[in-house]
């Protein structure tokens, strides 16, 4: 008789799937919104037409509501996996360093729970910084001038600082979230795991090095 799905779902496998497919949705939106401010290095114009396209969408409540949800359902999950797994190996298990594992361990895999604590809190903060930051109005078409508040806070290096701090933390995160998501998945074989491994590292360091990108270009150079 097969499982029903909400108590597959429960269960330690649907759990992972859920992290890994919820993960996956959320890296997906990690390209898009890096795509979209990629745009503060063509200019003013370019970057706060696209913001004010985006925040004038009807759609975009429904949509930062369904992140949201996929986003807290991603963070719960890892906090049930994580404590089930404690409780799994309590002996010793906290203290196993990742360098003297025999396993596949390493720093961006035992860090998973306390990188992804961090871009919680981050997340929060950048949410705070921006999205509900001061509203600056553009003199010429009288929307949001997103361009000079994103100037405004990286004028200040610690800011930037610790901003790169943080992608540098998104990017080991993502390093083994990508290539855990697919095994969890079941989208692994031996001829292609290394690639696949591969290619989460490459994507992790595009996400991280292309956020990281844009405070220290407008530290060095936009607010010149």
């Amino acid at each position: 008789m097969p499982m029903r799905p909400m108590k597959f779902l429960s269960s330690s496998v649907g759990t992972k799937v859920l992290i890994a497919v919820t993960g996956l949705a959320f890296f997906l939106f990690l390209i898009l919104h890096l795509a979209g401010n990629l745009l503060i290095f063509v200019g003013p114009e370019a970057f706060n037409s696209y913001s004010h396209k985006l925040v004038s969408n009807p759609l975009l409540l429904v949509a930062e509501a369904g992140l949201a949800a996929i986003f807290l359902l991603h963070v719960v999950k890892a906090v049930v996996n994580f404590t089930a797994n404690r409780h799994a190996r309590p002996v010793g298990y906290a203290m196993k360093r990742w360098a003297r594992h025999t396993s596949r361990k390493s720093l961006a895999s035992t860090t998973m729970i306390v990188s992804g604590t961090i871009i919680f809190g981050f997340l929060i903060l950048h949410l705070i910084t921006f999205k509900f930051g001061t509203y600056y109005e553009d003199p010429t078409h009288h929307y949001r001038d997103l361009h000079r508040l994103v100037l405004e806070k990286f004028s200040h290096p610690g800011l930037v600082g610790f901003y790169v701090l943080c992608m540098t933390i998104i990017g080991l995160h993502l390093r083994h979230g990508l290539a855990s998501a697919f095994q969890s998945l079941g989208i692994e074989h031996p001829q292609y795991n290394r690639l696949i491994r591969l290619g989460g590292v490459v994507l992790a360091l595009l996400i991280a090095a292309g956020f990281a990108a844009i405070p220290i270009w407008v530290y060095f150079v936009g607010t010149r």
